[in-house]
């Protein structure tokens, strides 16, 4: 496994505390057990994203969403587990699960719907009104007006 310096793009930065965090767990997806389940990321409207995970055998009750802030964490486990069954051939994983998201500050969960074995999870961008854009008017004088940007 490769190391990477981050010092010297982190020493004129400020709050990009979580970069580290993000970088260190993009070079851990690739182990075969994190894999799974498989899941899509869409933008499905401007400020509008939509997580689909594929939890075939999972039920309401097996299955749990929770924000934690910048966290999302989807997480299954089957009541079923731990029981042993005879099956001639089990091709539909059956196994527990917990997968982890970092979100923006920005991100909010707005819902979650089990569907045909597909967990959708809507997220919305919500950007506060201090950090959209602003247009700045420029005059001559000493003084200038504020408006937003349309």
């Amino acid at each position: 496994m490769r190391t990477q310096i981050l010092n010297p793009l982190l020493r004129s930065s400020i709050g990009f505390d979580r970069f580290d965090r993000l970088f260190d767990a993009a070079t851990r997806a690739d182990h075969p057990s994190r894999s799974y389940p498989p899941y899509n990321i869409e933008k499905t409207g401007e400020n509008d994203y939509r997580i689909t995970m594929a939890v075939a055998g999972f039920t309401l009750e097996d299955l749990d969403v929770t924000q934690r802030e910048t966290l999302l964490v989807v997480s299954g486990k089957p009541r079923g587990e731990g029981q042993e069954s005879a099956f001639l051939h089990r091709g539909i994983a059956g196994r527990g699960f917990e997968r982890r998201f970092e979100l923006t500050d920005t991100i909010k969960v707005v819902g979650a719907n089990l569907e045909l074995g597909l967990l959708h999870v809507d997220l919305v961008r919500e950007i506060p009104e201090s950090q959209r854009p602003r247009k700045i008017d420029i005059s001559a004088g000493g003084y200038s007006e504020v408006k937003k940007a349309a």
